[in-house]
């Protein structure tokens, strides 16, 4: 795994397609900011991770608490509404809790974390800033499988059981943390893996849990996990013909590293997904041209919390 910066691409630039025509999306309105707070870092090193995020990746680096702000006020400006905070794992930076009680300030907030570095000082500080707030503050804990045996085989050994003493802080503290699973099992499993992840929720003290179950993005690791996609899942032109491309996240969302702006977090260390410095500078459409945006066209918007059910299906 390289540790080392990816090359900035020139903005505007693509990579080839060998047949068919590739279409844009523009970014029709930005409502929803992403943070890749933690850059690529991570305690963990899962097999399915889509931007092979590690401890020893630091291909993107954190962000520190001022470059967020200026970002989330020049997003003010322009009518954000909501804000994800993201990495990497986002409770490796130490100004997390600080970012989140600057950002609810001005709107709501959703951390994506793995649950397991969830430590005491700052769940109190989110708890505070939490109450004190006028928006929300969500936070997404992600968990593939309902068991040590399925989660554990593609986050590593012990993940899973940290991961739930991690919910069960958050519960103890008042949260409704969303559990997040990739579906790394056969499709036809799908309702029977909801049932025991409620089931098993349910017994550490989670009594009403909120589950969102994702596709798989076959690039980074996964790629090699599950053989990648297909040669012909390109999203074309003749595909966007009278579909709502207010599906697609890229329609209404951009992602701040600590490079700059890019077109959404799945295509983040995609050399052409960097569209400028700033929001201002980001504002402009995006070419369909990764395969990854086959499976965004398939499921929608599926980074961001809609979508997101309860215990049944509701």
């Amino acid at each position: 795994m390289s540790t080392t910066h990816l090359p900035i691409q020139e903005p505007g630039a693509t990579p080839s397609r060998t047949s068919g025509s590739v279409p844009e999306v523009e970014l029709d309105h930005l409502d929803a900011l992403w943070f890749q707070v933690a850059g690529t870092v991570c305690n963990l090193r899962c097999s399915h991770c889509f931007i092979d995020c590690a401890p020893d990746n630091h291909a993107f680096g954190f962000m520190d608490l001022g470059s967020v702000m200026d970002r989330v006020e020049e997003g003010r400006r322009l009518g954000v509404k909501e804000h994800y905070l993201t990495g990497g794992e986002p409770f490796m930076n130490r100004d997390l809790p600080a970012m989140v009680e600057g950002i609810l300030e001005v709107g709501p907030v959703s951390i994506l974390t793995n649950g397991t570095l969830l430590r005491e000082d700052d769940l109190e500080r989110l708890e505070a800033a939490a109450r004190r707030s006028r928006y929300s503050l969500e936070l997404r804990v992600s968990i593939d499988g309902p068991t040590p045996e399925m989660n554990d085989a593609v986050r590593g050994e012990g993940t899973f059981e940290r991961a739930m003493e991690g919910v069960e802080a958050l519960v103890a503290r008042g949260f409704l943390p969303i559990i997040t699973a990739t579906q790394v099992w056969e499709p036809e499993r799908d309702e029977a893996v909801r049932r025991c992840f409620v089931s098993a929720l349910r017994d550490r003290g989670y009594r009403h849990p909120r589950l969102k179950i994702l596709p798989s993005l076959r690039i980074g690791r996964e790629a090699l996990r599950s053989a990648g996609y297909d040669p012909h899942e390109w999203v074309t032109a003749q595909m966007l013909e009278g579909y709502d491309r207010s599906h697609l996240l890229c329609s209404s969302s951009r992602v701040v590293s600590d490079r700059g702006v890019h077109v959404c977090p799945i295509l983040l260390d995609r050399p052409d997904s960097l569209l400028g410095r700033t929001l201002e500078e980001a504002d402009r459409p995006f070419a369909l041209s990764h395969q990854a945006c086959y499976t965004c066209w398939l499921h929608g918007a599926i980074c961001s919390n809609h979508g997101s059910v309860g215990e049944d299906g509701s």
